[in-house]
């Protein structure tokens, strides 16, 4: 059977979660923030492939998903990043949106790619604060001092 048009349903992955971890050792009093950064979520990529002469796969399978990044875990060790999600089309494709009926792309040469959907959100831990607050935690040492001495 020849299928010449398709309709599918696309989402990136998920960033993956920051960890919120504190450095806690022995002889280190104020370790600060040793958590790691979410991994980056897959993107949707659509490829033009010349071995391929229909659409007849995405009668079955209509629904495609990016994989989500690995969190981030303690010691800041940043979480792994997904891989891309890459479907193949024939050439010749023409790339619409569903909604608006605009042409997105018009993929007409082998290997040709376009990135339907991009993962954007990749949470943070809280190492990037560490130096705000280690220089929060100084001043309250010398206002603390100041009222000793006064």
């Amino acid at each position: 059977m020849f299928v010449d048009k398709a309709k599918i349903y696309v989402k990136a992955g998920d960033g993956g979660r920051g960890c919120v971890a504190w450095r806690r050792e022995k002889f280190v009093p104020m370790g600060g923030p040793a958590g790691g950064n979410g991994g980056k979520g897959g993107d949707v990529i659509l490829k033009a492939d010349n071995r391929l002469q229909t659409l007849y796969d995405f009668k079955h399978k209509v629904h495609f998903k990016a994989d989500r990044g690995q969190h981030g875990s303690g010691s800041n060790k940043h979480g792994r990043n997904a891989e891309d999600l890459i479907i193949k089309v024939p050439v010749g494709t023409v790339v619409k949106d569903a909604q608006t009926g605009e042409v997105i792309a018009d993929l007409t040469q082998t290997d040709r790619k376009l990135l339907l959907q991009k993962e954007v959100k990749v949470e943070k831990e809280m190492q990037h604060l560490k130096h705000q607050q280690i220089k929060h935690r100084t001043m309250q040492k010398k206002v603390k001092k100041v009222k000793k001495n006064g």
